[in-house]
């Protein structure tokens, strides 16, 4: 099933770092890059749980970045090239936002990691996601933006109380 969300995580994953990238050279950006990636797989996971959610979003589509880029100040990003534009229309607004409530908040990025681990996906999903709940400190260094909630604020606020109704409502009390 992951592979079949692979170009909306990609693309999710593109959209985040380019809105948050990261300051610091070459290692910092790829560290930064994959926090993202970590983050919009388990929202993704989350998100389309089954293989027919993922077929479904294949089909349909996951609605683009145009609403996120708004937000954040990109409105209009790539229009005008269609390379730039054609990987947009992968963005899935909804996974991008629940990623940066992740990003933004460890505890809640452990309450979805360990949801991903017990709707039967592999065991080793905790270690897999180390970066993302367990950041050390050249990890926090590389996605400050990424990881800032004051800054990360308005897109994951879109779909927070979703993504507290889709863990349970036990925790509805972290809002």
């Amino acid at each position: 099933m992951l592979s079949d969300l692979s170009p909306l995580i990609a693309a999710t994953a593109q959209w985040l770092t380019r809105a948050y990238p990261s300051g610091g050279g070459a290692l910092a950006s790829a560290l930064c890059e994959v926090q993202a990636r970590q983050a919009v797989t388990v929202a993704a996971r989350l998100r389309y749980p089954t293989p027919t959610d993922a077929a479904l979003v294949a089909i349909a589509g996951s609605g683009g970045s145009a609403r996120l880029d708004w937000i954040t100040g990109a409105d209009g990003a790539g229009v005008d090239d269609a390379d730039e534009y054609a990987w947009r229309t992968w963005v899935d607004e909804v996974v991008a936002s629940w990623a940066a409530c992740l990003l933004a908040d460890p505890e809640l990025a452990r309450l979805a990691v360990t949801e991903v681990a017990d709707g039967g996906h592999p065991a080793d999903v905790p270690t897999a996601f180390r970066r993302l709940v367990a950041p050390d400190e050249t990890d926090r260094r590389a996605s400050a933006l990424l990881r800032h909630p004051d800054l990360v604020g308005p897109v994951a606020d879109l779909h927070h109380a979703r993504l507290l109704d889709r863990l349970g409502p036990d925790q509805a009390l972290i809002a």
